[in-house]
């Protein structure tokens, strides 16, 4: 509902607010939105349009195909860093390969001073001093040799071990550039996924047709009977609700709305949870707890005229602290056509006992001046499943017994945050005329 979008948001926040923390000046001659409101105002005003969630999502787009090339391009690095034709690993192949030659040249060279002191020590006594002398030579040759090749070994095994680290270090390098890009696409297709939603939502939001404004019907009726004006907490009390089809036309779907607000004595504490409330009629028999939004249940249809009678049982927490309550009814419609509306809110006062009080030749509840009802507040309801007799069985619409519409337009919403101001303006008159002061 465009009402709805509007003063919907105000409605939660009003209905929770003690009564010293508002004003309870009835003429709401202050022509500013809630705060609430405004946020939400506001909120629309900010929201992205069509044409720029359309380049958000085309920066998306870009995004997530720069990151899928990008994990490409790393891993083609780093399948050439892990390849045998790296240039690292050639060079440490190369280099152990130059190791295992200067160990083979090592060990010969070791053979050969063992060979060259084998013949030393071979020559007969007989062996003339050139021939001891060539033979030292030689070993002494060989013993150079020897060293030589141990140091060039050395050398070998050193430039080895290098190039082997180096090699092993150019693939971890490519490895952890590889990461840094591995994990982008995923985060950048979430990102596309989210602005191509936005799109969509928009474009689907865009597309949708207009709803129709809901107008008051003050020839649709409600009216309580039975409601004491004094209640126990810790009580359950039974009364019934009568709406009517004052109109020369047909509604076709009536949901009658009820809900119980109230405060401590203080009027600081709202306790509007302790109050569970329950619906029954003689179609659907088996009590059940008031729908989300105050809605019990709905008549289908509800012609010119006609009336329709709806049982309820309102149970109170035994805990519940006194205080002053107002009990609110209303009805909402809606046709096939779309077409919808609703009445004011009746106000019917009442005082909270604490439990055990006594409510002797207590009177009904009187209805007040009918104010805007608000639907969006929390769920009323308790567990009980035994139904009561009604005094107002004459029934001229069929209740359904599956509850409201979830398509119900609740046009009393379109003002959801006056009833909770009418309320406590309501309850607070009532305690500056008992105090006989000015309440604040």
């Amino acid at each position: 509902m465009k009402i709805r979008r509007v003063l919907a948001t105000a409605v939660a926040a009003a209905v929770t607010t003690p009564v010293v923390l508002l004003s309870v000046t009835p003429a709401f001659a202050d022509a500013k939105p809630p705060a609430a409101a405004r946020a939400q105002q506001q909120g629309e005003r900010d929201k992205p349009s069509i044409e720029e969630l359309e380049k958000a999502a085309e920066k998306a787009q870009k995004a997530y195909d720069d990151a899928v090339a990008a994990k490409a391009a790393a891993y083609v690095v780093l399948k050439a860093a892990l390849s045998d034709d790296a240039p690292l690993a050639v060079a440490a192949k190369a280099a152990k390969e130059e190791a295992a030659a200067a160990a083979v040249a090592k060990e010969n060279a070791d053979q050969a001073l063992a060979d060259a002191q084998a013949a030393l020590a071979a020559l007969p006594e007989t062996a003339t001093d050139e021939e001891k002398a060539a033979a030292e030579k030689a070993v002494t040759d060989a013993e150079a040799a020897a060293r030589s090749a141990e140091d060039a070994k050395a050398a070998a095994d050193e430039k080895a071990a290098t190039a082997q680290e180096a090699a092993d270090d150019g693939r971890v390098a490519a490895a952890r550039e590889y990461a840094k890009y591995q994990d982008a696409p995923e985060e950048a297709l979430k990102a596309k996924e989210a602005a191509d939603k936005a799109l969509a939502d928009a474009k689907e939001e865009a597309a949708e047709p207009e709803e129709p404004d809901c107008v008051p019907e003050p020839k649709l009726s409600t009216v309580v009977t039975g409601l004491p004006s004094k209640i126990v907490a810790g009580s359950t009390t039974d009364f019934s609700l009568r709406v009517t089809n004052g109109t020369d036309r047909t509604l076709d779907e009536v949901s009658p709305f009820v809900y119980f607000h109230a405060t401590d004595k203080s009027g600081y504490k709202v306790i509007d949870d302790a109050f569970h409330l329950q619906w029954s009629t003689a179609a659907s028999p088996a009590w059940k707890n008031v729908e989300m939004g105050g809605y019990a249940g709905s008549v289908s249809p509800l012609k010119a005229g006609a009336h329709a009678d709806v049982k309820l049982r309102v149970k109170v927490d035994a805990k519940a602290p006194a205080g002053e309550g107002l009990a609110l009814v209303a009805g909402d419609y809606v046709n096939d056509d779309e077409s919808c509306g609703g009445n004011f809110s009746t106000e019917y006062a009442f005082e909270l006992l604490a439990a055990g009080s006594d409510t002797d030749d207590v009177d009904d509840a009187k209805p007040g001046k009918p104010v805007p009802h608000t639907p969006d507040n929390k769920p009323q309801g308790s567990t009980s499943t035994t139904p009561v007799a009604s005094t107002n069985s004459a029934v001229t619409g069929s209740l359904a017994s599956t509850g409201s519409p979830s398509a119900l337009p609740r046009f009393a919403a379109a003002a959801g945050a006056a009833v909770a101001l009418g309320a406590v303006v309501v309850l607070a008159g009532r305690r500056r005329k008992a105090s006989g002061g000015t309440a604040s």
